[in-house]
């Protein structure tokens, strides 16, 4: 016990039980040399200065801050453009937006930190098959949208993807077994969120296991601070890259790259730009864009007061429409900023009451039947307020949403593949290709058109002399 003790050093010793967490260190004595080194890894990575005053707020606050009533909709630039200034602006942003990806300084950012257990799936999300025909995954049809970008730019595109410590090896594995897709290997970059411990309602850190704390993500907000501490944002930084493209991995029909979204950011002079969907509905699952006290924020859909939810215009639309479907641009320098450790700048913390396996004191694992801790993440649009200038624009929800979190229903791979298809099938038509459809309008064969050639609608423009009329019934068409 005491050649342990001595391992995991006095300051840190000290520490622990200044925090009033000596219970930490009760097993200590029992761990092999590997455990107990994993274990201390673990234990280095607490942020003890903060943990009191941490663990104080969110066990005294039962929920997140209430909501503040002096909201009100947030202004965006509507897509497609209504008027001919509109167009005019529009032109002019996606001229610059071409510029910027030529010259270098845009990297794009993904998050891909979740495994696919929603989706009866043992593995990284990423690695999940999800196209129609081909059965690509979500990394390998981004990699092959950027493999196009790069070429169709002539540029050197940096692609940065955060995993988890759940998927941080299998994610980097896949992506060397499958030899990156064809993607230079220099240019895709991992790195790794971070953790944060589960706290029981009587203030404790809990343990898991005797060598481990109750450990989760920190969430998608931990990508700044990750950036940051993997060195990365320094890197991309002395590169020349001053914009970064951010996406989910589980939006299959996102773009990794918009010229007009990011020729307006830089027209606009904005630190943090956002896409916006037009809401179906009050209760969609979909954060609201809101502004209050001339700051920009998202309000989480559970959050939502329904008088505000429901709340509508004269002509009888919803007062709040913009909804996010977590496309962003971050400038690199709001992000360094940001993260710098003496901005004073910190996400807020929002918590979770779950239910927490533990350890009792004997050290059995204990399984409640009704939660017993908080979690707490962060989310990265709460950096919204503390840009100087922001903006919204409007997307199609056809072109740029496929959410997919479950197996079948709602925002399912089920609907994604069909948007897949029916986006594919609106771009061969739009170039003059005629797509069987049926009696309901829907397509009738499935349609895959690859990232390799077809990044978007404009390149099956170029390439229409050479594509192929699709065939009706239950043919597969793969372009």
């Amino acid at each position: 016990m005491n050649s342990a003790l001595e391992k995991i050093g006095s300051t840190l010793r000290e520490k622990i039980k200044d925090c009033g967490q000596g219970h930490l260190l009760r097993f200590i004595g029992e761990l092999d040399p590997a455990s107990l080194l994993s274990y201390l890894d673990q234990l280095n990575a607490v942020d003890w200065e903060n943990l009191d005053a941490l663990i104080r707020l969110n066990l005294i606050k039962k929920k997140d801050a209430p909501i503040r009533r002096d909201i009100s909709p947030a202004p965006y630039y509507p897509y497609p453009p209504v008027d001919d200034k509109l167009k005019a602006l529009y032109k002019t942003a996606e001229k610059e937006g071409v510029s910027l990806i030529k010259s270098g300084k845009l990297a794009l950012l993904t998050v891909a930190g979740g495994q696919g257990t929603r989706l009866g799936f043992d593995g990284p999300k990423g690695t999940f098959r999800i196209s129609p025909i081909r059965g690509k995954t979500f990394f390998q049809y981004f990699s092959e949208k950027i493999i196009r970008a790069r070429e169709k730019y002539q540029t050197n595109l940096q692609w940065l993807i955060m995993t988890s410590s759940a998927n941080s090896k299998a994610t980097s594995e896949y992506f060397s077994m499958n030899k990156f897709f064809g993607l230079p290997r220099d240019s895709v970059h991992f790195f790794t969120q971070g953790m944060m411990p589960a706290i029981s309602f009587d203030g404790r850190l809990i343990m898991e296991s005797k060598n481990s704390l109750a450990l989760s993500p920190n969430g998608h907000g931990g990508a700044l601070s990750a950036l940051k501490d993997s060195g990365l944002l320094n890197k991309i930084s002395k590169e020349g890259v001053e914009i970064l493209s951010y996406f989910q991995i589980d939006n299959l029909i996102a773009p990794p790259l918009d010229p007009l979204f990011i020729g307006l950011h830089r027209i606009e002079n904005s630190d943090v730009s956002s896409r916006m969907l037009s809401k179906t509905g009050p209760c969609e699952k979909l954060g609201n864009f809101c502004v209050s006290e001339g700051k920009l924020n998202i309000i989480e859909y559970s959050d939502m007061p329904p008088e505000l939810a429901e709340k509508t215009d004269e002509a009888g639309n919803l007062s709040f429409i913009a909804g996010s479907p977590a496309i962003h641009i971050f400038n690199v320098e709001f992000i360094r900023s940001l993260t710098a450790p003496d901005s004073g700048l910190k996400l807020p913390w929002h918590r979770a009451e779950k239910k927490v396996p533990y350890v009792d004191d004997d050290g059995k694992v204990i399984h409640p039947e009704k939660p017993n801790a908080i979690k707490l993440e962060t989310f990265i649009f709460d950096c919204l307020p503390f840009a100087r200038k922001t903006i919204i624009i409007e997307a199609l929800r056809e072109e740029q949403f496929s959410p997919t979190k479950n197996p079948e229903g709602i925002d399912s791979a089920q609907t994604c593949r069909a948007m897949l298809v029916e986006r594919d099938a609106k771009w061969l038509e739009n170039a003059g290709i005629k797509v069987p459809r049926k009696p309901d309008g829907g397509a009738d064969c499935l349609i895959e058109l690859s990232p390799l050639k077809y990044l978007d609608a404009e390149d099956v423009l170029l390439r229409k002399s050479q594509i192929k009329i699709p065939g009706r019934g239950k043919e597969n068409y793969y372009e």
